[in-house]
């Protein structure tokens, strides 16, 4: 959108919501018809121009907050209000919160590297229009494909440097290969070698963090069996993060799958000075768990239920 329509709008919200205008007086002071200002203020609140923050009792989720980050010796924590809403209205509220959060934290210069999947997705649908200098976003992990192609990592890089106003790297390979062999002859080509070098080099990553056997998105893409899935389950998996299994004590799970993938390691990513995941919903207690006792991540943002349920067992 141009500079001067943002301009415009600016000024039409300040009215709106400043000084308690009525749409109608807005239309007729800018010769134009009411729909026209109605439409204009939805657009505003779409793309960030305006934000609506209706204020809970603060008080439970910060004490949540604090719990959180010191039993996992975390740097920051979010624990989202979400009592009364339904599952949509979680998801968009997690979502928001989540870009708002995640806003804060980037500064001019940053490289970010980003995972995949819905949680992701719905974080930067949310993301405000926000230019800062010489920011890059590189992909952790490999994601082609037709399906759904919103939710790959690819896509969420792309996205986010629009909202940011800075450039981004693509890594155009499967985010999982068939076999150890595949995947060391394509680490190895030039253009994807060199986005995992960006990708080592990252200040700082934000992933999501899946339940192999609810909700899947890898499994929703095929890349997860009944065998596989019952493999996993034998070796007590009970999350992935960037395309990785892990076990319920945060450990990298022993299974040719996690040789498969075109990614940055977890190893690698615990080296990045500030890492955080993004995950909600009660059938993710245990998957956050682990990612929080392997030490995965840095910083979480979650909802109220779930950061309840993690703390309380």
């Amino acid at each position: 959108m141009k500079d001067d329509n943002i301009k415009l709008m600016t000024k039409i919200c300040k009215l709106y919501y400043y000084e308690s205008w009525t749409q109608e007086k807005i239309a007729e002071k800018f010769g134009v018809s009411r729909p026209i200002i109605s439409k204009m203020i939805q657009k505003a609140r779409e793309i960030g121009v305006v934000e609506i923050i209706v204020h809970d009792d603060p008080q439970q989720t910060t004490e949540l907050e604090k719990e959180l980050e010191m039993t996992y010796q975390l740097q920051q924590v979010l624990v989202v209000p979400t009592r009364d809403l339904n599952k949509e209205l979680v998801t968009s509220a997690v979502g928001k919160a989540a870009a708002q959060f995640v806003q804060k934290l980037i500064k001019n210069g940053d490289r970010i590297g980003v995972s995949w999947g819905n949680s992701l997705y719905h974080m930067v649908r949310e993301f405000p229009l926000d230019k800062k200098d010489d920011v890059k976003i590189i992909p952790l992990i490999g994601g082609t494909g037709n399906e759904r192609t919103e939710v790959h990592s690819n896509q969420i890089a792309y996205e986010l440097a629009k909202r940011l106003g800075g450039k981004c790297e693509s890594l155009y390979a499967p985010s999982i290969v068939e076999t150890e062999q595949l995947h060391e002859q394509i680490i190895q080509l030039p253009n994807i070698a060199s986005v995992l070098r960006e990708g080592e080099q990252i200040d700082l990553a934000l992933v999501g963090i899946g339940n192999p056997y609810s909700m899947s998105t890898m499994e929703r893409y095929g890349y997860l069996d009944e065998t596989v899935l019952g493999e996993l389950k034998e070796l007590d998996a009970v999350a992935d993060i960037n395309s990785r299994f892990i076990n319920r004590d945060g450990e990298i799970v022993d299974h040719p799958i996690n040789q498969k993938v075109i990614g940055i390691g977890l190893e690698q990513l615990k080296r990045v000075h500030s890492v955080v995941g993004l995950a909600f919903g009660l059938h993710k207690i245990e998957s956050i768990k682990a990612a929080l006792k392997g030490g995965y991540i840095k910083m979480l943002v979650t909802d109220e239920a779930s950061a309840f349920k993690i703390m309380g067992e």
